[in-house]
């Protein structure tokens, strides 16, 4: 892998980190008739300031909790952390 850290580098981590704890793989599901809800425990990243950090959704009404600390970061220092959670979630 070059140095480059792409956002389709952390969205494939971000998969996998979804896969790893078991988490639902999408943010929001088709319910029945149609109506959307959030699925509580996806793990997303959320963008801002030009920057990005790793959030997991806790509540039905799409409320996050932020797994990376750091604020919004560069995306290879957020891959650099994702890459010590999801070796932390698969030596369990």
């Amino acid at each position: 892998m070059s140095n480059r850290i792409t956002q389709k580098d952390i969205e494939g981590l971000t998969e996998e980190i979804n896969e790893l704890t078991g988490s639902p793989k999408e943010y929001s599901s088709k319910g029945e008739g149609g109506k959307r809800s959030t699925n509580i425990g996806h793990y997303h990243l959320n963008y801002a300031y030009g920057g990005v950090k790793l959030v997991r959704t806790v509540s039905s009404g799409g409320g996050i909790r932020a797994i990376s600390h750091d604020g919004y970061d560069t995306k290879k220092k957020l891959y650099s952390f994702m890459l010590g959670f999801a070796e932390g979630l698969s030596s369990n």
